[in-house]
Parts: C-alpha cells; sequence; structure tokens
C-alpha cells in the first residue's frame, strides 16, 4: 500500500508541476512578458491544463478505483509525460502522441467500468473520456486548437457532470429530470459535433446545453441539500453552486455574444467554464480526491473560503476585462487567478498521515 501510495504521489506531482507550467503560459499568452520555460511553451497552455493536468488527475483517480488492475495507471502515467515533454519542449509532436495515448488508456479504463456498471453516471463520464481522446487526436493531427476546444470542455463537463450523478445516485428523481439531463447533453454533444463543421453556430448550441446542464444541476444537485450542513460539507456545496453559475454564466455569453475562434469573448466563455466551473469543482472536490489518492487526510480549514472568494473575484475581473476590452483587467485577472490557484493547493498541502480507513470520503456530498 505504501509503494502504491508513493507511485500515486510521483503522479500528483507531475500532474502539479504540468499545472505550473500551464498557468505560467496561460499568463504570457494575456501579455505577462516574462520568460518562458521554453519557446513554444505559451500555445501548449491550453494542452498542458487540459490533457496534461486534468487528463493525468483524473485518470488517477479512476485508476485508483480499479488499482486491482495495474495496467490502468498507464493512462496518467502517460498524460503526466506528455505534459511534462510539453512543458519542457521534448522532442516535439511526442508530447502530443502521449496525450492521446494517455486519453485512449482512459477510454480503456471506461471500457472496463462499463462492462461492470453501464448506468448514467458511468456512461456520463465515459462520454467525457471519448471527447478528451477526440480532441487530442485533432490536436496531434495538426488541427487548431480553436476548431476542436470545445472536445476539451465537453471533457470536463461531462466528467463532472457524471461525478455528480454517481454522487447523487442516493436521492430519488422524476422521470422528467431525468430526460431534461439526457436533453441537455444532447443539446452539448450536438454542438460539438456541428462546431467543427461551423464555428458560431456550433458554439451557439453548445452554450445552450451549458446553460441546460446548469439549471439542472442547480435545480437537482444534492448540494443543494448538504450546503446547510456544516464545515467541510457546506464548503463543498458552495464551491460547486458556484461552480454551476460559472458554467451557466459562460453559457449565456456564447449565445448571446458571436464568438470569434480568438479574442476577448472567446477567452470569456473559455475561462468562466476551465476556471470559474471547473477549478471551484477542484477546490471543492480536492478534500475528497487526496485522500482517496494518497491516503492522507486534509484538515478543513475556514480560511480555505479565502481562495474560493478570490478565485470568483479574479474570473470576474478577466471576464469584464475582455466584454470590456480593457487589457490591464484581463491581465490582473489572471495573474490573481494563478496566485489564488497556488495558494490554495499550499493551503492544504500540509497533511496528516492517517489510516486509509480513518479517512472516509464525506457522506453525501
Amino acid at each position: 500500500m505504501k509503494t502504491l501510495n508513493r507511485f500515486n504521489s510521483a503522479i500528483l506531482i507531475a500532474s502539479i508541476l504540468v499545472l505550473l507550467a500551464g498557468l505560467w503560459a496561460g499568463l504570457l499568452r494575456i501579455g505577462w512578458a516574462w520568460p518562458p520555460i521554453q519557446p513554444a511553451l505559451p500555445v501548449g497552455h491550453g494542452p498542458l491544463m487540459v490533457s496534461g493536468f486534468f487528463g493525468a488527475l483524473i485518470g488517477l483517480e479512476r485508476a485508483v478505483a480499479l488499482k486491482e488492475r495495474r495496467w490502468v495507471y498507464l493512462a496518467p502515467v502517460l498524460s503526466g509525460l506528455g505534459g511534462l515533454a510539453l512543458t519542457f519542449g521534448i522532442a516535439g509532436v511526442w508530447g502530443a502522441l502521449l496525450l492521446f495515448l494517455g486519453s485512449a488508456g482512459m477510454v480503456a479504463i471506461f471500457v472496463v467500468i462499463l462492462r461492470q456498471q453501464t448506468l448514467p453516471y458511468t456512461v456520463m463520464m465515459a462520454a467525457g473520456a471519448v471527447t478528451l481522446m477526440v480532441g487530442n487526436l485533432l490536436w496531434l493531427l495538426g488541427w487548431p486548437v480553436s476548431r476542436f476546444v470545445l472536445w476539451w470542455m465537453g471533457f470536463l463537463v461531462l466528467t463532472i457532470v457524471g461525478e455528480r450523478l454517481e454522487l447523487s445516485r442516493i436521492v430519488s428523481r422524476s422521470r422528467f429530470s431525468e430526460v431534461a439531463l439526457l436533453v441537455a447533453s444532447a443539446v452539448f454533444a450536438l454542438g460539438l459535433l456541428t462546431a467543427l463543421a461551423a464555428w458560431v453556430p456550433g458554439v451557439r448550441i453548445a452554450s445552450a446545453g451549458l446553460l441546460l446542464l446548469a439549471a439542472w444541476l442547480l435545480r437537482y444537485d444534492i448540494a443543494r441539500r448538504t450546503v446547510r450542513k456544516p464545515g467541510l460539507t457546506r464548503f463543498i456545496a458552495i464551491c460547486l453552486l458556484g461552480g454551476y453559475v460559472w458554467m451557466g454564466l459562460g453559457g449565456l455569453i456564447g449565445l448571446v455574444y458571436p464568438v470569434a475562434p480568438a479574442g476577448p469573448v472567446y477567452d470569456a466563455v473559455l475561462h468562466a467554464i476551465f476556471l470559474g466551473f471547473t477549478f471551484t469543482m477542484i477546490f471543492g472536490h480536492a478534500p475528497i480526491i487526496f485522500p482517496a489518492v494518497l491516503g492522507l487526510r486534509i484538515a478543513y480549514r475556514k480560511t480555505m473560503y479565502i481562495p474560493l472568494v478570490s478565485l470568483h473575484l479574479s474570473l470576474a475581473l478577466r471576464v469584464a476585462g475582455d466584454l470590456l476590452a480593457n487589457a490591464a483587467m484581463r491581465r490582473w485577472g489572471g495573474l490573481l487567478a494563478m496566485v489564488v490557484i497556488l495558494g490554495y493547493f499550499w493551503m492544504i498541502a500540509p497533511f496528516r498521515k492517517v489510516n486509509r480507513t480513518s479517512a472516509p470520503l464525506i457522506p453525501g456530498m
């Protein structure tokens, strides 16, 4: 068990290094004139964040659940290695190839999971893995990121929605809610497919799907109940509900504004989802993921609200800068977000070793 925990720790450390590189690359892209690790780093911002960091992290989470099958660790290992290759500019196309293979490994993991349990939440998460693999394949084939970035978005959106379904499965739902989720997911998927051939209509359809998914989560997710509980449970619920608001806002911006495959509105939509929605999910789920992966426990502190609120404020500043065409607001919003993310990870870093069985998941989360 100790050997496995050390291996998991090594993968997690590699993913954190990739996260640091991705954040640095993002700051370079929005105008901070700081030295890159290597010349091509800024163009790797998206792949580093989505495929390198989130791909490795979510792949590790899936691998831990199936740890008796050692081959499942290939997915997070390959994703982590691909992210490190991009970070240091090693061997050109090999970084993209490793990331694609890592995502293909995650799809293989879900083949195993679906054979064991074909349920709405496993199907949803498997669809997320497929969208990551498709996006990585298109990137490997030389497509510009703007042509398929919605597929990378689909990976995070569908994975998180699937995880919320899994954690909320104890709640009984009406037939209407099940049909509503199916419709929302289908609209979002139609937008992904449409955008490959026609960008603006595809963004509009996908944005409508995001709005529907956000509305569904705000109405039916168990976080509406757990937000009334004290301590860490409430903190996690507030993270989730705030993330759903950002998903809805990203969908609203994409639906109302003409979104070119570049520029400030494009930036606002992407970061409402990739930063506002996804990182509030990370803030909320880190106290669950780290104990499950590392056998370590995170002590809840009320001060954890400080980086959470600061993340929302930094993103509001960035999105306002995008919509008002104010480059300074955008730059400072991006910088503040990086400081907040690193500050949160620093805050939860001083772990206390405990027996794995004494660090249970939060019930009803």
